[in-house]
């Protein structure tokens, strides 16, 4: 039985669920409009992200349209929002105004900073809570003298907190539904909250970094392209191809395996830097410089593709740091599938968009996009009069009085 989810957010919706998105009548989701924008003003982005997700249009600022969302909620199997807390609360379609009409719903909610503690009420800015949670600070390059971040953090080019709080909030509500069906076997209705931050997700990809300051008082700082305490993993530079003569090239090597380095070395020509003195990684880090030099030397002087070949007949892991163009266009990425052609309007006038195939592959489940990122309010007769019995004319009356999208 397919499993019915009520977005206020985003959320996946593959793999045999239906989501229905609910979005502001006339303005939608702004992610429509962000970034590149297509031959019809929609950005690209949006046609990947919200694909097979069904668009409804009900103004949420009427009391009438927040009546439609409720019983949405009363029939589905989940609510996903990421309103500042207390927002739903305010308008009546909290936890405890829902549940006792659906007492089995997920409620899965996506804040800055959860649903509790001083800053609750902060508005969730990825960005401002991948510096808060204190990932920013060790991104970027080092202070040659402290070890501490020398000048702003490099940010990852990419929304990295919010795909971080979305696959948090995934994990979650799966986890739910499976404590849901457990609870059910037992007789109860199985209904729970699954609170979810930004700020909590990304201190969830830190590491060690708390423990190690807890135990040896040690602040991690920023490392540049390398990674604290690991050697050598490194980004290292390359002679430009042939096919891109003048642009710069860099291939990562992750030789930080006793056995590895040392494989690495001789395929490079340097023996010297194998012994007791570099034997385990414990001893590498106090020699990194002279290290990552050695394999600089070497790499500038050769292509990325030679540098491959060299290391990969050596059994020793590395690869070119790839455009999406490069992405795109390798071997494996077509042998797995993982670009795929998804149509945009109708067949006489609309074009296709290459977007990703969500994964992970399941076996003997079909994750292929169903429909592109629909256009605004698509689904609002098929989900408000086939699915949730709206009368035509209700709908006609709530479309001329703005509660539901045109």
């Amino acid at each position: 039985m397919p499993i019915t989810t009520l977005i206020l957010d985003d959320v996946s919706s593959h793999y045999g669920a239906e989501v229905i998105k609910v979005e502001p009548p006339n303005v939608g989701d702004p992610l429509r409009v962000w970034r590149e924008l297509d031959v019809d003003g929609v950005s690209p982005w949006w046609r990947s992200i919200a694909r097979n997700k069904k668009s409804v249009t009900i103004d949420l600022r009427k009391e009438e349209g927040r009546e439609l969302v409720k019983k949405l909620a009363i029939k589905s199997d989940v609510l996903i929002e990421n309103f500042k807390p207390g927002t739903l609360e305010k308008w009546n379609l909290g936890p405890d105004d829902i549940h006792p009409h659906n007492p089995s719903l997920i409620f899965t909610r996506v804040s800055g900073y959860g649903q509790t503690g001083p800053w609750s009420s902060r508005p969730g800015y990825a960005s401002v809570c991948e510096a808060e949670s204190g990932f920013r600070y060790i991104n970027g390059f080092p202070d040659p003298e402290t070890g501490m971040l020398s000048g702003p953090p490099v940010r990852p080019n990419i929304s990295l907190g919010d795909s971080v709080a979305g696959l948090h909030a995934a994990f979650g509500t799966v986890l739910a539904l499976l404590s849901r069906k457990a609870k059910q076997t037992a007789g109860q209705p199985g209904g729970q909250t699954v609170d979810v931050s930004i700020y909590e997700s990304m201190i969830n990809l830190m590491e060690g970094i708390i423990p190690e300051y807890d135990r040896k008082g040690k602040i991690r700082g920023p490392s540049g392209s390398s990674i604290t305490g690991i050697v050598p993993t490194n980004a290292y530079p390359c002679l430009s191809s042939s096919d891109a003569p003048g642009k710069p090239s860099f291939v990562v090597i992750g030789a930080n395996a006793d056995s590895m380095y040392n494989r690495m070395m001789v395929a490079i020509g340097r023996p010297d830097l194998i012994g007791p003195d570099y034997a385990q990684n414990h001893h590498r880090v106090g020699r990194q410089k002279e290290i990552e030099e050695g394999i600089s030397a070497w790499t500038k002087t050769r292509t990325a593709q030679e540098v491959e070949e060299v290391l990969r007949a050596a059994s020793v892991p590395c690869g070119k740091v790839f455009s999406v163009k490069e992405v795109m266009e390798n071997p494996q990425t077509e042998a797995r599938g993982l670009v795929e052609e998804v149509w945009v309007g109708d067949k006489e006038s609309g074009w296709p968009v290459k977007m990703s195939k969500v994964t992970p592959v399941l076996e003997g489940c079909d994750t292929k996009t169903r429909w592109a990122g629909p256009e605004l309010g698509q689904h609002n007769r098929e989900v408000l009069v086939d699915e949730l019995g709206m009368s035509e004319a209700n709908f006609l009356e709530y479309q001329e009085k703005g509660i539901v999208g045109k």
